[in-house]
């Protein structure tokens, strides 16, 4: 789902828009399984019970308990986290309810690394820092493509024709 429009301003477009690389959804998706596998087990066992109906009930709600809080709660906040290039600034936005986010603009951004471990590099992704001309040093976790990413950064901030920088 691309980044809607209206929150641009004029003559400002999307260069790049990503969620937090999908890795995150490891943990959630394996509690997930195992709660309802572990749910199932649990059933089955008291299932001869004569006290079986409370017991169901009850393993259905702990079950329905942990896979919001443990599930549905971290893919919510995977799929309403942007990471948005524009040709103009970098956001971030995060948030359901609440909402909370940061916009630096190209022309205050100093320098662009990224790192990234073995690991994330199999997964093809990483950590993007932007150093602004009056903040610390701003780190983005877990970047789809991170090195991608990078370069497209450092093109909009260094997009001058004549071979210098915009600012």
């Amino acid at each position: 789902m691309p980044y809607p429009d209206e929150l641009l301003v004029e003559g400002e477009r999307v260069v790049v828009h990503k969620h937090p690389h999908w890795k995150m959804l490891i943990v959630p998706v394996l509690v997930f399984l195992v709660t309802v596998g572990l749910g199932a087990f649990l059933a089955a066992l008291v299932s001869a019970q004569n006290w079986a109906g409370i017991a169901w009930i009850a393993i259905a709600v702990v079950g329905v308990v942990l896979v919001v809080w443990l599930t549905l709660v971290p893919l919510i906040r995977w799929r309403t986290t942007h990471f948005v290039v524009t040709t103009r600034r970098v956001l971030v936005r995060e948030g359901v309810l609440s909402r909370q986010g940061i916009d630096i603009p190209m022309t205050r951004v100093n320098s662009v690394q990224f790192r990234h471990t073995v690991l994330e590099r199999v997964f093809g992704c990483g950590t993007l820092v932007i150093e602004s001309a009056s903040d610390e040093p701003l780190e983005f976790h877990d970047v789809p493509g991170v090195e991608r990413v990078h370069a497209l950064l450092y093109q909009e901030t260094d997009d001058d024709p004549r071979g210098g920088c915009r600012r």
